[in-house]
C-alpha cells in the first residue's frame, strides 16, 4: 500500500511540475513557476501602492517626463513583440505605471505587472535618453521573463517540497507573501532581496536590448553604458543594480555580440 501511495503522490507531483513549467521569451529556456499570476500581481500592486506611499516621488519635471516617456516606449515594444510571437496572454492583467523617486541609490526595479520605478541616484550613469533605455529595458525584460515568480517557486519547492506547495498555493496563498518580500522587497524595511541568479540577469540584458531597439534606442548604447557602471564601482562595493550580476567584461562581451541580431529590431524615432 505504501508503495501504492508513493507512486500516486509522484505521478500527482510530476503533472503538477509540468502543468507550472513555461519558457522564456526569446530565448526558450524553460522554468518552473508555479505562483498563479493573478497572485503575483495582486501583491506587486499592493507593494507598489505601500512603497510610493513611503517614498519621495521626484518634482524634477523633465527628468520625471524622461523616465515616463521611456517607459511607455518600451512598454509598447513589450506589447508588440509578445503580439508578434503570439504571448499577449502573459501581459493580461499588466498595469504599467513608471516613477522616478528620489534616491542616491544606483538602481531600478520592474514588479509584476509593469510597475517600475527609477531612482534619481542611477541619473548621472545613464547620462541620458538612451541610457535610461538600457535600464529600463533591463529591468522590465526581468518582469517579461517572470523571473521572480521563477526564483519564488524554486525557494517554496526547497522549502515546502512540491506536495506542500500544492496545498499552499491552494489553500493558503498568503503563507507566500513574506517570501513575495524577499524577492521583490523594496525599501529597508522589507530584508534582503533574493538575488538573481546570472542566467537571469543574462535573459534580462538580452531580452533587454531587443526590447530597447524596438523602442527605437540604438542598442549600440548599452555596452558603453555598462562601461560607465563598471568604471563607477571602481575602488568600492557594486551598487545594488550590479551586486550579483555577471563580470563586467562578460557582459559587455555577451551584450556587443547581440547588438548584430538586436539591429533587425530597431526602429529609430
Amino acid at each position: 500500500m505504501r508503495q501504492i501511495i508513493y507512486s500516486i503522490v509522484i505521478t500527482v507531483v510530476t503533472v503538477f511540475l509540468f502543468q507550472t513549467c513555461s519558457s522564456v521569451p526569446l530565448t526558450g529556456r524553460s522554468q518552473l513557476n508555479m505562483i498563479p499570476s493573478s497572485e503575483m500581481l495582486s501583491m506587486s500592486f499592493q507593494q507598489y501602492d505601500q512603497f510610493l506611499k513611503e517614498s519621495q516621488l521626484s518634482t524634477n519635471q523633465a527628468e520625471v517626463d524622461m523616465v515616463k516617456r521611456v517607459g511607455t516606449n518600451i512598454q509598447e515594444a513589450v506589447e508588440k513583440y509578445m503580439s508578434d510571437h503570439a504571448l499577449t496572454s502573459r501581459l493580461r492583467g499588466y498595469e504599467w505605471d513608471f516613477n522616478l523617486v528620489e534616491d542616491d541609490q544606483v538602481n531600478a526595479w520592474c514588479m509584476p505587472g509593469g510597475k517600475v520605478v527609477v531612482y534619481t541616484g542611477i541619473l548621472p550613469v545613464t547620462q541620458d535618453e538612451i541610457g535610461l533605455a538600457v535600464v529600463m529595458g533591463h529591468e522590465i525584460a526581468h518582469a517579461i521573463a517572470e523571473h521572480g515568480n521563477e526564483r519564488m517557486s524554486q525557494q517554496l519547492l526547497q522549502q515546502v517540497g512540491a506536495v506542500g506547495l500544492m496545498v499552499a498555493m491552494q489553500d493558503e496563498p498568503a503563507e507566500t507573501q513574506a517570501l513575495w518580500l524577499s524577492v521583490y522587497g523594496v525599501g529597508t524595511t522589507v530584508g534582503i532581496m533574493l538575488p538573481y541568479s546570472r542566467t537571469h540577469e543574462t535573459e534580462a540584458d538580452h531580452l533587454g536590448l531587443i526590447f530597447m531597439a524596438m523602442a527605437g534606442y540604438d542598442p549600440h548604447a548599452a555596452p558603453e553604458f555598462w562601461k560607465r557602471m563598471a568604471a563607477g564601482k571602481q575602488g568600492g562595493s557594486p551598487p545594488e543594480f550590479l551586486s550579483t550580476h555577471p563580470s563586467d567584461q562578460t557582459r559587455i562581451e555577451d551584450i556587443t555580440s547581440w547588438i548584430p541580431e538586436a539591429m533587425k529590431y530597431y526602429e529609430k524615432k
